[in-house]
């Protein structure tokens, strides 16, 4: 399988998760993804942990796949020709520095189109281009927390949680990367390229529309649910005698269904209950009744006879449950792939196929500047051609 990006040269000059996150997918769908790094530290997450996979860390690992290292000092004159040399070949460039750290180098967009013309350049910030906070460091707990997510994440009463997954770090990456497949989609028909900006903010803003909308309409600031859902119940985690299960009884017929199968006609029968919007307006109410019927019966109980009637429902699995699962491997969920350094090493395949196949993992994360001397004897050998052909075109 051939990615779509085959060919596509991206320069990645970013640290921590949502950059790398972002050029990760890029490197995943074919490109020439090449990370320059600082000397000596590199990512700033090659220095995260534990937990360390044969010493090297497991977030960087996670996301640095289908990439080659190189290490340059940008301070330094000689390293930063070289860099202007890279940008000269490249496609795309992302970076997630600090806001203005490339443009003091010389490297700011302006500058990067008097050299390379058609590049997409790519800004990733925390707090956006504008406004008091540009400059301000954001890290995805700050955004989850500035951007109102914590305000609604755990239950209410209790102290605010923050979504363990990256989601705004991560979520901003995904935006870059549809970001830069549009721009390059775009350049196709017009011959130029872009600049692009995405960030934090955005993103938090972006994933809660549901939440934001219904504020617009209503002026009613939302609660926190645990673990229930906007606008519909019971779409939430009920306890049984052992555990807990999630239950999704996102329709009138599911409804039925479900009181079927816990033997409550009463509730069916309750006026406070009838439809959606009655069940929702009486969530607290509706959830004691729930969970004094499930709580006689194990969560094996429930989830065979819900699934019998068609109702969704799940058990909520811990981790090591959810890796050893039949579906997760049906699904081929992960993938191994030889490496040289660590043993039945296997990553997360990126969440689409082509024709039954995911992306392939041509090249397992780079020790820092691993592949130096590899990219810069290219370029060395594309000046060498060009002086040949007799300079600038």
């Amino acid at each position: 399988m051939v990615g779509s990006l085959s060919g596509i040269r991206v320069v990645d000059v970013t640290t921590s998760v949502a950059g790398p996150f972002a050029t990760q997918i890029l490197g995943d769908l074919g490109a020439d993804v090449i990370k320059v790094e600082r000397p000596e530290v590199g990512d700033d997450t090659r220095r995260w942990g534990p937990p360390f996979w044969n010493d090297e860390s497991c977030t960087f690992v996670a996301l640095n796949r289908n990439k080659r290292s190189v290490v340059l000092d940008l301070k330094e004159k000689e390293d930063a020709e070289r860099f202007r040399e890279l940008l000269a070949t490249a496609d795309v460039l992302v970076q997630n520095l600090r806001p203005g750290t490339l443009a003091k180098l010389g490297f700011g967009y302006e500058d990067v189109r008097r050299l390379n013309p058609e590049i997409i350049y790519c800004d990733m910030t925390g707090y956006g281009l504008g406004g008091a906070l540009r400059d301000s460091p954001a890290y995805d707990p700050l955004m989850q927390a500035f951007g109102g997510i914590m305000s609604l994440t755990g239950e209410e009463g209790r102290p605010p949680v923050r979504v363990p997954a990256s989601i705004l770090d991560q979520g901003t990456g995904m935006w870059t990367a549809i970001a830069v497949l549009d721009a390059l989609r775009t350049r196709e028909g017009t011959g130029h390229g872009a600049h692009l900006h995405t960030s934090l903010l955005n993103t938090a803003l972006m994933w809660l529309p549901a939440q934001t909308t219904g504020y617009f309409a209503e002026g009613i600031v939302p609660k926190r649910l645990g673990s229930g859902a906007v606008g519909i119940y019971p779409y939430a985690a009920f306890p049984t005698e052992d555990g807990y299960i999630l239950v999704g009884a996102g329709n009138q017929n599911l409804w039925i269904r479900l009181c079927e199968v816990v033997e409550r006609p009463d509730l069916l029968d309750d006026p406070r209950f009838a439809q959606n919007p009655d069940r929702v307006a009486h969530r607290d109410v509706l959830a004691e009744e729930l969970a004094r019927t499930l709580r006689t019966a194990k969560s094996a109980h429930w989830l065979a006879a819900l699934e019998k009637v068609g109702v969704p429902a799940s058990p909520i699995q811990a981790l090591d449950e959810v890796v050893a699962h039949d579906q997760v491997r049906a699904i081929e969920g992960f993938a191994e792939v030889p490496h040289p350094r660590i043993e039945n090493f296997r990553v997360i395949n990126l969440p689409m196929q082509s024709d039954g196949a995911y992306p392939p993992i041509r090249l397992v994360p780079p020790r820092l500047g691993e592949h130096t001397a590899e990219v810069l004897a290219e370029l060395a050998e594309r000046r060498d051609t060009r002086a040949g052909e007799g300079g600038e075109e």
